[in-house]
């Protein structure tokens, strides 16, 4: 195996890239810090990412897009699970979701008032009057660490 180790990188002209297949943090296994926006903080890189998110429609029971979402399962009215590919390590990710009902655009997503588990959170649609529904765009994003 050889090292190479350099101070700076510097291209002869024209834009600097370089392609990498893994990176990986000196200090511990798979941990990264990177210097923030401002140049005067630092953050950890794995835990800085998103790990998931979906972009669905609750009334055809769809997903349009997604990332490290296995699947949705239709539990009720406006009552979706949401199944994550790859395992939290534990269940306090945080979660940010977003929704409207295009027809009228008085709805709402909350997580539903079910515990999540490391795989599995419940997201409910309702509308601005308390009654569950089906909404036609819901978004949702989840961060924190994955097992």
């Amino acid at each position: 195996m050889s090292t190479i180790k350099v101070d700076t990188y510097l291209t002869r002209g024209g834009a600097s890239e370089i392609a990498i297949d893994k990176l990986k943090g000196a200090s511990s296994a798979g941990s990264m810090t990177i210097v923030g926006e401002g140049g005067s903080t630092t953050t950890n890189l794995q835990q800085g990412l998103n790990k998931q998110w979906i972009d669905m429609n609750q009334s055809a029971a769809s997903i349009g897009d997604s990332f490290n979402t296995t699947s949705i399962t239709d539990i009720d009215a406006g009552d979706f699970n949401v199944t994550i590919t790859n395992a939290y390590a534990n269940i306090n990710y945080a979660m940010g979701v977003s929704g409207t009902n295009v027809s009228n655009g008085n709805g709402l997503v909350s997580m539903q008032g079910v515990v999540p588990t490391t795989t599995v959170y419940r997201l409910a649609g309702y509308l601005t009057n308390g009654t569950n529904m089906d909404l036609s765009q819901v978004k949702a994003i989840t961060a924190g660490e994955l097992a």
